[in-house]
């Protein structure tokens, strides 16, 4: 997706038309629209063409044929297909790519950050007609993606997480515990940074819902902004969107308690639990 909406801004950038662009691959103009979308794969011949015609510098279009041909290899979820709705499927990519994840989450603990049975929690919550079998493969996605905060190249994680998230009970009372001490632990991870939005705060400019910012190691590759809703997801890469909610994520870091408060928070929390 990210590749995609790369070839738009380039495309955009050289002042070719989708017609133009289609002209020069030999397909239909509709087809660069699907391939912008990311609604087909990155047939390389084509790519290699669009690029040429966007006047891509060598050593860019070089990079980024390198990533197209990733791009086209199946990533480690497509064996959770069955249960990974499409609209998230882009997350999932965006996230495993990441060098930089910033978030805010109001309501619960982001998914890279959740236990087992908080998770369970939630998946019995949101698909309250799936079967266990279904919810334990959920589940088992929501564990693997976690694996990421292990490797080398590990992404840095900013979270804010709103007062009300360590509050609400979810799943009862020991799975809150075994949540919290999950959090105190990641404390250690090098990457990763927490901070807690109090509820005495008031007012903060992320209070309208959760927001995600991915950014990459790669220069090519433009930074994403992911929303979600009951619906879907949208995904915000126009500059001046993703400049926005950076600049609002900016702001509420400095509204939230400091990072160095987060564990005595956190303990402090567990003990009224």
């Amino acid at each position: 997706m990210v590749l995609g909406k790369r070839l738009r801004q380039l495309r955009e950038q050289a002042g070719v038309s989708f017609e133009d662009a289609a002209r020069a691959i030999e397909v239909t103009p509709l087809t660069v629209r699907r391939i912008e979308k990311a609604e087909v794969g990155l047939r390389i011949p084509y790519v290699k063409e669009l690029l040429r015609t966007y006047g891509v510098p060598a050593k860019e279009a070089d990079d980024f044929l390198t990533l197209a041909r990733e791009a086209n290899q199946p990533g480690w979820w497509y064996k959770y297909r069955d249960v990974l709705p499409e609209w998230f499927k882009a997350y999932v990519s965006l996230e495993s790519e990441a060098s930089v994840i910033r978030l805010y989450e109001p309501h619960y603990v982001p998914g890279l950050l959740q236990t087992h049975d908080y998770a369970t929690a939630l998946m019995r919550v949101g698909f309250p007609n799936e079967s266990k079998e279904d919810i334990a493969r959920r589940v088992a996605l929501r564990l693997r993606r976690q694996d990421l905060l292990a490797k080398p190249d590990a992404p840095a994680v900013w979270a804010i997480l709103d007062e009300t998230v360590l509050r609400r009970p979810v799943g009862g009372v020991e799975v809150m515990r075994a949540q919290m001490d999950r959090l105190i632990e990641v404390l250690d991870m090098p990457k990763v940074r927490i901070q807690v939005m109090r509820l005495s705060v008031g007012a903060h400019p992320g209070a309208y819902g959760p927001f995600h910012h991915f950014r990459f190691g790669f220069s090519e590759l433009p930074d994403i902004v992911y929303t979600e809703n009951l619906g879907g997801s949208v995904y915000y890469d126009r500059p001046e969107d993703v400049v926005a909610h950076l600049e609002v994520l900016d702001r509420m870091s400095v509204q939230a308690e400091p990072v160095a408060r987060t564990r005595d928070i956190l303990t402090e929390l567990r003990k009224e639990l």
